[in-house]
């Protein structure tokens, strides 16, 4: 859905070798969410990577100033879920992060009108594009943010793992 709505040639799952913001117990490894991740993908232009855990990095920031020192010419858009805007001011460095990229945040159930109402949205409201114009965002400069709705997979990270344990016994 973001591929087609934002008119972009990839998209690039970044999986993070740990979130800051949650505890590392309970953690699968690395090489399993990745297998996870790619059996999720299903699209010949979503690649999974564990390019943050290559490039060192540990807050989005950080690994969004990387990806413009080795890609200058790449226009970005960084995608996220509606449940990480409802808490984007917790991370590290989050108004670098709005000034850096045009953002598209992913409705999820339970989450938008949270996240619409949490700070990150209500500071930035003004940088807001219609989501009939989520074309625009990638040749839009930062601040740009808008939120994606459509089609919605109710189940969360967690959610999944835990049935995909329990198939493995």
């Amino acid at each position: 859905m973001a591929m087609r709505r934002l008119g972009l040639d990839w998209v690039w799952w970044l999986v993070s070798p740990q979130n800051p913001l949650k505890p590392a117990a309970g953690m699968a490894p690395m090489a399993e969410r990745i297998a996870s991740a790619r059996k999720a993908a299903c699209h010949p232009r979503i690649c999974v990577s564990d390019l943050e855990t290559r490039l060192g990095t540990k807050y989005t920031a950080d690994t969004l100033r990387e990806l413009r020192r080795y890609y200058p010419r790449t226009r970005f858009v960084w995608l996220m879920g509606a449940d990480n805007l409802a808490t984007f001011t917790k991370w590290q460095n989050w108004r670098s992060i709005m000034r850096a990229v045009p953002i598209a945040v992913i409705d999820r159930p339970g989450y938008a009108l949270r996240a619409l109402r949490g700070p990150a949205a209500r500071q930035y409201e003004r940088f807001r594009l219609p989501q009939g114009k989520a074309r625009r965002a990638q040749a839009s400069r930062p601040p740009v943010w808008l939120l994606l709705r459509g089609p919605r997979h109710t189940a969360s990270a967690t959610e999944i793992r835990r049935r995909e344990s329990r198939l493995s016994w």
